[in-house]
């Protein structure tokens, strides 16, 4: 499998989309009514998509996946730069934490890092830190699932692409439990050939995810729970 988006519901896709695609330099894929695609590609190394679907309600609820965006030696200039794409700062108890907080235009938390060598390589999106009930467990299971390696970083686990480019996967202690709410930020997987969608539901399950029914008929993809209750999506075998 492939990791292949980082979905964000928004009260306003489009809005929200082009102020994502500002932000990291992406390249629009989809701009239709309700929905908005846009691209980061790194040089010699892997592409992610973030795609903005429509919600009727912005986020209420702390963010148990979030971007970390590259700060380094020009942190001061990346946080007025995105002040004045319509960021706001945001406090959620970081006190005297190295990086700064803000809220993108619908609310949701976002970071922009102090200077880390293990962002070496990763492109404006440095990390993808995700909550974990059990960092390890999980750092397995998503592992597994998209092929990516371990790699040096601050969180307890960190996985990256094996070019060792673009943004690390971190999986950090959770503060509490994953609640029934849907997170606001998840990701999705795409099939690669010659994988067969039913033999990766039961992996997932073996490995301690659980697939979700599915609650608007049939779709062309699953929707399951990480080990921790995160959700992320398989997607089919692309017909392109």
């Amino acid at each position: 499998m492939q990791l292949e988006n980082l979905v964000i519901d928004a009260v306003e896709p489009q809005r929200l989309g082009r102020f994502w695609e500002t932000v990291i330099g992406g390249e629009t894929l989809t701009d239709a009514p309700g929905i908005f695609e846009t691209r980061l590609s790194i040089e010699g190394g892997p592409w992610l998509d973030l795609c903005f679907q429509p919600v009727p309600e912005p986020p209420s609820e702390a963010p148990r996946l979030h971007p970390d965006l590259l700060g380094g030696p020009r942190q001061a200039e990346v946080v007025e730069r995105l002040l004045g794409l319509g960021a706001r700062h945001l406090d959620i108890g970081q006190r005297d934490a190295p990086w700064v907080v803000l809220a993108d235009p619908e609310g949701n938390a976002l970071c922009v890092m102090e200077e880390r060598a293990s962002y070496d390589g990763t492109g404006p999106i440095a990390a993808l830190p995700l909550d974990s009930a059990d960092p390890d467990r999980d750092a397995d299971f998503w592992s597994w699932l998209t092929g990516w390696t371990d790699v040096a970083g601050l969180a307890p686990r960190s996985l990256r692409h094996p070019s060792l480019l673009g943004p690390l996967l971190e999986l950090c202690p959770e503060e509490t439990p994953k609640g029934a709410s849907k997170n606001r930020m998840h990701l999705d997987l795409r099939l690669e050939p010659g994988e067969d969608a039913d033999e990766v539901a039961a992996a997932i399950t073996a490995r301690g995810g659980r697939q979700l029914p599915a609650q608007w008929g049939e779709l062309p993809w699953r929707t399951y729970l990480d080990p921790s209750g995160n959700e992320f999506c398989v997607l089919p075998v692309s017909s392109s």
